[in-house]
């Protein structure tokens, strides 16, 4: 069975007013300390966190799992660690994509976030964003370079669905998922066509980095691209999920995909020839719309309910589920979807009820650790 891993990105948030707050490197330090007591193998603290391009962010990552309750367990439990962490640095942690309240971000320390603030400017700058990425193994890369070009028309369908930032500078954005909106501001990010091997694939990323645009092969932003560091496929296209069932049910679609993919292509079926074109307007349409008006079909890219949409994902890769034993959990978790909404869903009722934005976050980092 192919082992699924996520990435999380959470925001770094007072825990009085919601606003942002500049302290990743006290909050890595609790989490260093904490390691120290059981250090790794080779003597050295080890724990599933890092800095993020603002300080203002905390990133984890799971280890490679292959059943969906164990990857829920493990999500609740290092959001809590990050709580725990950032309560010793005088914080809280809120997944929520996008701050809902006005915040200058302060670029993290070190050579990297040196160069990206200075080659890409107030692109850099404003990229206080939190995402959900999710790996999924793969035996190769010439079968990761199949699935990538089989998954594309199916990807605006999980914005959609993981949409969690509606509010962007202490306003209203008008999208559900303004994240992705923000992220597509840079020059290597969103949708791309279909590459037809492995070494057509590596030779547009070397040929990319070779510009001099791009510092190195981690700045390819594909919204589905093959891992450097890992045998897997990564997809990168979700706002970090409010709730922690969300990103497993999103994990659960996405090793539906990869593997619903992966069998077209043994059987030589070959990849919808569906244009760049249109999948940037169907990601500008999920972005847009979440869960709470209309998508692009992923087969015809004509507007359909949302509701038809995510029943189109389900169906087409119910037969990789039903394998994994995910079926049941990934039926539920888009029923809760559509009946108690998506992060950004949320969020509007939230400030609808007469709360205010800065409320909106600490509610929301509340249901950030809630089991």
């Amino acid at each position: 069975m192919r082992s699924v891993g996520v990435e999380e990105e959470l925001l770094l948030v007072d825990a009085e007013t919601g606003a942002p707050r500049a302290v990743s490197a006290a909050v890595l330090a609790a989490a260093d300390r904490q390691a120290w007591q059981q250090p790794g193998t080779d003597g050295r603290p080890e724990h599933e966190f890092e800095k993020e391009l603002h300080k203002e962010q905390l990133e984890f990552a799971t280890k490679p799992i292959t059943e969906m309750g164990e990857l829920q367990d493990e999500i609740v439990r290092i959001r809590g660690e990050a709580a725990r962490h950032a309560a010793s640095a005088g914080a809280v942690v809120a997944a929520v994509a996008t701050s809902p309240l006005p915040v200058q971000p302060s670029l993290s320390v070190g050579p990297r976030y040196r160069w990206l603030g200075e080659q890409f400017g107030l692109t850099a700058q404003e990229q206080l964003t939190c995402g959900c990425h999710v790996h999924v193994s793969v035996a190769s890369d010439e079968e990761g370079v199949a699935v990538l070009d089989r998954i594309r028309p199916w990807l605006a369908v999980l914005t959609a669905m993981s949409a969690n930032s509606p509010f962007w500078q202490g306003e209203d954005s008008a999208y559900a998922g303004y994240r992705s909106r923000v992220w597509n501001r840079w020059p290597s990010a969103g949708p791309v066509g279909i590459f037809g091997s492995a070494d057509r694939y590596h030779e547009q990323v070397r040929e990319m980095v070779d510009t001099g645009v791009l510092r190195d092969e981690g700045m390819i932003y594909f919204d589905a691209r093959l891992s450097a560091t890992y045998p897997t496929v990564e997809v990168r296209v979700a706002d970090v999920c409010l709730e922690p069932t969300t990103p497993v049910l999103l994990a659960a679609l996405i090793r539906g995909l990869v593997e619903t993919a992966s069998r077209a292509w043994q059987d030589g079926r070959p990849p919808a020839r569906v244009s760049t074109s249109l999948l940037r307007l169907a990601a500008w349409r999920a972005a847009r719309s979440g869960l709470d008006g209309p998508l692009l079909h992923p087969e015809t890219m004509r507007e359909t309910s949302a509701e038809h949409a995510v029943e189109a994902l389900y169906q087409h890769v119910r037969e990789a589920l039903k394998d994994h034993d995910d079926d049941e959990r990934v039926r539920e978790g888009i029923a809760h979807l559509h009946e108690h909404g998506n992060g950004a869903r949320i969020q509007r009722r939230l400030l609808a009820e007469g709360t205010d934005l800065g409320s909106v976050v600490t509610h929301c980092a509340k249901m950030t650790t809630k089991p």
